[in-house]
């Protein structure tokens, strides 16, 4: 299961769940859509790729924190 970060890895904007709008790499590092297009949607960690974050529903994101 994705650990779903709330926040950019990079400025801090939050990242909610079961909002788009949060890019990870394969590692999971997290960031918005500015940083990640800043960045040339490549992760400054690892290199990677940064691809778009699936989105989670609010009662699954619930459930998963439980």
């Amino acid at each position: 299961m994705l650990a779903m970060k709330e926040a950019c890895e990079r400025c801090g904007e939050s990242l909610p769940a079961h909002l788009p709008g949060a890019f990870i790499c394969s590692f999971e590092c997290t960031f918005c859509a500015p940083c990640a297009e800043e960045m040339d949607e490549q992760c400054p960690n690892c290199r990677g790729e940064l691809l778009d974050r699936p989105t989670r529903s609010k009662a699954a994101a619930a459930k998963a924190k439980s």
